[in-house]
C-alpha cells in the first residue's frame, strides 16, 4: 500500500494501519530528530521526541491534505517543529549534527594510521556543520543525508525553492571556507560521500 491509501483507510477507521506509517519512517525520523538534539546535549530525549512526532501526526492526520505536501514532508515538518519546541523550552538554541549511525566505516585495507586520520576527517567536517546556523544546519542535513529534494526541503523549513538553494550554498560555502586551510575540495566531496554511506 502507498502512504496515501495507508492514510485514506486510517481515515476510514483502520487505526491500526498507522503501525505501518510509523514503520516506514521511524528510522528515518528518529536520526533526524537525534541530529537536531545533538549539540545541545540532548540526544537522551531522541526516542521521546520521535514518539511526540508520531502521536502528533496521528492526531492531525484528518488535517492532511495530500495535495499541500507528502506525508514524508509533512512528518519532517512535524519533527522539527516538536524538537525547536523542545530546544526553546530548554533555552538552547543549538541544533547539531547527528554523529550516531554516520560512523565512518574504514576498508578492510586500510592501516590504522589511515583509519585514523580519516575519522579525525571525518569529525572536521562534522563539527564545521555543526558551526552552521540553524537553517543552514537543518538544510544540509536533509539534502546530504536525508538525500531529499529541495522542494521537500522548502516545505520542511517554510522557505522557498530558491532560499533554500540559498542556504545550502551559503552552508556548503561556509564548511569549505572553514575546512579549505586542512584538506581540499575533492577531499570535502569524499567526507559528504563517506559520511553518507
Amino acid at each position: 500500500m502507498t502512504d496515501s491509501q495507508l492514510i485514506r483507510e486510517i481515515k476510514d477507521g483502520n487505526v491500526e494501519l498507522y503501525s505501518e506509517l510509523m514503520n516506514r519512517y521511524q528510522r528515518k525520523i528518529l536520526a533526524f530528530v537525534f541530529h537536531m538534539l545533538k549539540s545541545a546535549k540532548l540526544e537522551l530525549m531522541a526516542e521521546d521526541l520521535c514518539s511526540e512526532t508520531f502521536y502528533k501526526a496521528y492526531r492531525s492526520l484528518h488535517s492532511f491534505r495530500e495535495m499541500d505536501a507528502s506525508f514524508s514532508t509533512w512528518l519532517y515538518t512535524i519533527a522539527r517543529n516538536t524538537v525547536l519546541s523542545e530546544l526553546r523550552k530548554q533555552k538552547s538554541a543549538n541544533v547539531s549534527l547527528d554523529e550516531a549511525g554516520f560512523e565512518p566505516v574504514a576498508s578492510k585495507d586500510a592501516t590504522p594510521e589511515q583509519q585514523l586520520l580519516r575519522n579525525e576527517r571525518v569529525a572536521m567536517v562534522r563539527e564545521a556543520i555543526n558551526q552552521l546556523p540553524e537553517k543552514q544546519r537543518s538544510a544540509l542535513i536533509l539534502r546530504e543525508y536525508d538525500q531529499l529534494d529541495y522542494q521537500e526541503i522548502a516545505n520542511i523549513l517554510g522557505q522557498t525553492v530558491s532560499s533554500v538553494k540559498s542556504l545550502l550554498f551559503r552552508a556548503r560555502a561556509s564548511v569549505k571556507s572553514q575546512l579549505e586551510p586542512y584538506f581540499g575540495q575533492t577531499q570535502m566531496e569524499e567526507e559528504f560521500e563517506r559520511m553518507n554511506t
